[in-house]
């Protein structure tokens, strides 16, 4: 089991996340979504490192408040976070409102492979793969 730290009195569970592209890897600040069905990167993410629409699998569409929002699949060479890393996974990416600091959701489609708790009165997530 891995332990991962956050701010319990922060807005939003924030946690730190690694891509790999063709032209490297970047650390992401992502938030933890449980409501979030995939893992979902900032378009501006994706093209720093090298990936571009064309490469796309298939489009994405996400709801939102705010109505819905158009993107595509693409799969990243590879992608970290709370411990975990796997070669080929998929994301949606998708443009970020400004002012939000962040790089992506971590969503689902990540967490779905693993239990884990979430808690929030220590900060603390624990995280375990399914077997």
């Amino acid at each position: 089991m891995i332990v991962t730290p956050f701010d319990p009195v922060g807005a939003l569970i924030l946690v730190e996340g690694r891509v790999v592209g063709p032209l490297g890897p970047r650390r992401l600040d992502l938030v933890l979504d449980t409501g979030a069905v995939e893992t979902i990167l900032a378009l501006g993410v994706l093209d720093d490192l090298g990936y571009g629409a064309r490469e796309a699998e298939s489009l994405s569409s996400v709801s939102s408040i705010v109505g819905r929002e158009y993107g595509y699949r693409i799969r990243v060479r590879e992608f970290e976070a709370l411990g975990y890393a796997f070669a080929d996974f998929e994301v949606a990416a998708h443009d970020f409102p400004d002012g939000f600091g962040i790089d992506g959701l971590l969503g689902l489609s990540f967490l779905r492979r693993f239990n884990y708790e979430i808690r929030s009165k220590h900060g603390e997530i624990h995280v375990a793969p399914v077997a």
